[in-house]
């Protein structure tokens, strides 16, 4: 029998994991939520500071390993199980109790990580980053396998260019920029050869002065 390690005394469950403008995360039972009628009132789902906001919203098991994507272009990873859970209306925990984020850094983009079963393969293979200033970069996952609480490089950044989001793909998804001024592209993730973490990426949108791109989504063909 192999070595019992803390995740094996931790039930595999689905949660939901929230974090605010301000840096406080939490994870949540979905039984905490009942079902309502449409046209509901609602219920309250999380108690924030004066001037805070719920920015980051996914589901995730709780062996599932969570990267946290922040502007300077660094990755971090958690356990979701390490994620303190908190009640329905609790603020949550300052996420860098746990990470080691500086002060000046944002997340900008959380991915779930989830565990794959021996003989399965993972739908998703790549990371597609994007820039404020146009860079676009393609990872392949594998890459972010070991990423220490302490973070480590997921791009190489351009003086005055910040990471704007990350996304995750199959390898034959399009991929959709949009900028701040309503510019948009779409183009397939194929035309992005895959780089590994130290590149700065390609160009993927030419920006007229003063634009820059302000989100970045993967288009799904019927």
């Amino acid at each position: 029998l192999g070595e019992i390690t803390e995740i094996d005394l931790i039930p595999q469950e689905e949660t939901m994991v929230t974090l605010t403008t301000g840096g406080y995360i939490k994870r949540i039972n979905p039984a905490t939520y009942k079902i309502q009628k449409r046209g509901g009132k609602g219920i309250m789902g999380m108690k924030t500071m004066q001037d805070d906001i719920v920015e980051h919203f996914l589901t995730a098991n709780t062996h599932d390993n969570l990267l946290f994507f922040t502007d300077s272009g660094k990755v971090f990873q958690t356990q979701v199980y390490e994620i303190p859970e908190g009640t329905r209306v609790a603020r949550g925990r300052g996420v860098m109790n746990f990470l080691e984020v500086s002060t000046d850094e944002k997340v900008l983009s959380l991915i779930p990580m989830h565990k794959v079963k021996a003989g399965e393969t993972r739908a998703e293979k790549f990371l597609v980053m994007v820039t404020k200033n146009g860079r676009i970069k393609k990872t392949s996952l594998d890459e972010f396998e070991n990423v220490r609480k302490s973070g480590i490089i997921s791009i190489k950044l351009e003086q005055g260019d910040s990471l704007k989001k990350v996304v995750t793909t199959t390898g034959n998804d399009d991929v959709m920029l949009v900028t701040k001024s309503g510019a948009a592209i779409r183009f397939s993730e194929k035309d992005i050869r895959p780089m590994g973490r130290s590149a700065a990426g390609v160009k993927g949108i030419r920006l007229k002065k003063g634009d820059e791109v302000v989100g970045m989504d993967v288009v799904f063909d019927k």
